[in-house]
C-alpha cells in the first residue's frame, strides 16, 4: 500500500515481468523506462526447481531487452519464462469477458508460457510462420511466384499451431472445473460458470494426439485455400481461436452484469 504515483503498480510490473518476460502495461518495453532515462533493469533473486535463481531483466531505448540467468546471457525469452511462476491481477483485466478474443488467447499463452515452456517455443514459432504467411497472402498477386512455397508455409504452422491447440484445450479442461467451483462459492451456488476451448472447426479433438490435430488443420487449410487468396489474410489457424465464457449458459460478455464479470 501507498499513495498514488509511489511505485506500487511499477513493483508489481517487476515482479510480473520476471516471470513472462514482458510488461503487462505495455507491449513496447522502452516505454517502461523513467521518462529521461536509455536504460533500465529488473534483478530479482527466488528460489525454483529447488535451486537459487538470479534473473535479470536489461532495458534500453536502442535495443532489444537482454536477459540474464545466473549471470549468463539468455538467447530467448522461452530459456527464462516460467522460472519464477506468478498470477497477476489487475482493473484492466476486468475487461477479459467483454474484450475481443485477442485478448483471451493472450491470457491463455501468458498462463502456459509459464507452465510449459516448448508452448513458448512453438508459439514464437507461429508467430513468424503466421507474418510471413500474411506477407504471401497479401503479395501474390503481384508476385504470383510466392505462392511456390504458400504450401511450405502451411506444413510449418500446422505442426505449430497442433501444438498451441493441444496445450491450450488441456489448459483449459483443468482450468474450467475450478473455475466453475470458484464461481459457485462466490455466487452462494447460484451461478454456474462455463469455460470452453473454440478452435478450428475440423478439429475433432483438441484434447488428442497432435498428430491428429495437425491432420485436421491441414484439412482445414486445404478447404480454405481459395478464400484465403481471395481475403488476401490468413483465415486458418490457432490465431481465430477464443476461450468461451458462459453464466448460466448465456454468454458472459453479452448478459453478465459487473459484478458478475468481477467473480468471473
Amino acid at each position: 500500500c501507498g499513495e498514488n504515483g509511489q511505485g506500487k503498480t511499477n513493483l508489481l510490473e517487476a515482479a510480473a515481468a520476471c516471470s513472462t518476460m514482458r510488461l503487462f502495461r505495455t507491449a513496447q518495453k522502452k516505454e517502461g523506462l523513467r521518462f529521461g532515462e536509455n536504460h533500465a533493469f529488473i534483478f530479482a533473486d527466488f528460489l525454483a526447481q529447488e535451486r537459487d535463481i538470479s534473473l535479470e531483466l536489461r532495458f534500453s531505448r536502442t535495443k532489444a531487452m537482454e536477459i540474464y540467468k545466473n549471470g549468463v546471457r539468455q538467447k530467448r525469452q522461452s530459456d527464462a519464462q516460467g522460472l519464477l511462476k506468478t498470477v497477476l491481477f489487475c482493473p484492466e483485466d476486468l475487461a477479459l469477458i467483454k474484450s475481443g478474443a485477442a485478448e483471451r488467447r493472450a491470457f491463455l499463452d501468458h498462463a502456459i508460457c509459464q507452465l510449459r515452456p516448448r508452448y513458448g517455443e512453438a508459439l514464437a514459432q507461429y508467430h513468424k510462420l503466421l507474418d510471413h504467411k500474411t506477407r504471401i497472402l497479401r503479395d501474390w498477386e503481384k508476385n504470383p511466384s510466392l505462392l511456390e512455397v504458400l504450401e511450405d508455409f502451411n506444413e510449418a504452422m500446422a505442426r505449430a499451431g497442433a501444438l498451441l491447440i493441444h496445450y491450450r484445450a488441456h489448459f483449459v479442461g483443468k482450468l474450467a472445473p475450478r473455475a466453475a467451483q470458484i464461481q459457485l462459492d462466490f455466487s452462494g451456488d447460484r451461478e454456474e460458470l462455463t469455460l470452453s476451448y473454440q478452435t478450428v472447426g475440423t478439429v475433432r479433438n483438441p484434447l488428442g494426439p497432435t498428430v491428429s490435430i495437425y491432420e485436421d488443420l491441414r484439412a482445414h487449410q486445404d478447404s480454405h485455400r481459395r478464400a484465403e487468396l481471395e481475403a488476401r489474410s490468413c483465415l486458418s489457424g490457432p490465431h481465430k481461436d477464443d476461450l468461451s465464457v458462459s453464466i448460466d449458459g448465456c454468454p458472459a460478455g453479452a448478459y453478465a452484469s459487473q459484478g458478475q464479470i468481477g467473480r468471473a
